[in-house]
């Protein structure tokens, strides 16, 4: 509706009212509208290769599209206000010649008042079309202001998306450092490490057993006869048990 009503009127002017904007920005502004308002934004994501990097592509083509769509609803306002201006002085113009056509009546010149009831027809003509005029901005200022709470809502409603993907994306390279980690730990060549690392150990503990200097004979001997005392002293035990 907002582009048929730009669009399919003649450019006309009124004062300084252009009621024709240009058409190729107008076109271009709501064609990225219908656009935005009509993608599957689910569907694009699940599509694109890096959905954190697409949702902000998204994002600001959508806040560029908004500060134009608030830029041209602006615009339609102030035509409004000048044209109702534009209506108000044909009004009162139109009241004026009206007045003059009854007092050249009341003082017997018909010409005169036939005169200024043609200009009365004129102001009043011109003042239809800027009604006319002004009811139309009126119900593109209130199609902008719409498009406008549209707009606003799916940029909100991507801007939390934008959020849990942001979070799902840290999570997923968290995830993915942990899973590195632990296959990196599984890998067969770290146990191979390991095992190689176990066997220098047990080399080392075997040469430290064989260079561990063995006991003189004296010592041995020493330790037989311990061994001896304490066969003597269980035997001397087990009699005192037995009586």
């Amino acid at each position: 509706m907002l582009a048929r009503f730009l669009l399919g009127k003649e450019q006309r002017v009124w004062g300084c009212v252009d009621i024709g904007h240009t058409k190729e920005w107008i076109m271009g502004v709501f064609s990225r509208f219908m656009d935005i308002v009509n993608a599957n934004i689910n569907a694009l994501l699940d599509k694109a290769e890096d959905p954190e990097k697409m949702i902000k592509l998204m994002m600001q083509e959508m806040e560029d599209t908004l500060i134009e769509l608030k830029s041209s609803c602006a615009a339609k306002i102030a035509s409004k206000t000048k044209l109702d201006r534009n209506r108000e002085e044909l009004a009162n113009k139109a009241a004026r010649w009206m007045n003059r056509a009854e007092l050249a009546l009341e003082k017997g010149h018909e010409d005169l008042a036939r005169e200024a009831l043609v200009e009365k027809r004129k102001a009043v003509d011109d003042l239809d079309r800027l009604t006319e005029d002004s009811q139309r901005y009126e119900e593109m200022i209130r199609k902008s202001k719409e498009d406008i709470g549209k707009l606003e809502d799916k940029l909100a409603n991507l801007r939390q998306k934008h959020q849990s993907i942001v979070e799902r994306a840290a999570r997923a390279r968290e995830e993915q450092a942990a899973n590195e980690t632990i296959r990196k730990a599984s890998d067969a060549q770290t146990f191979s490490r390991f095992e190689h690392m176990e066997q220098q150990v047990d080399r080392m503990e075997a040469a430290t057993g064989m260079n561990r200097p063995k006991p003189d004979l004296e010592s041995r001997f020493a330790d037989l006869e311990a061994l001896d005392d304490i066969e003597a002293e269980l035997e001397q035990l087990r009699k005192q048990k037995k009586s």
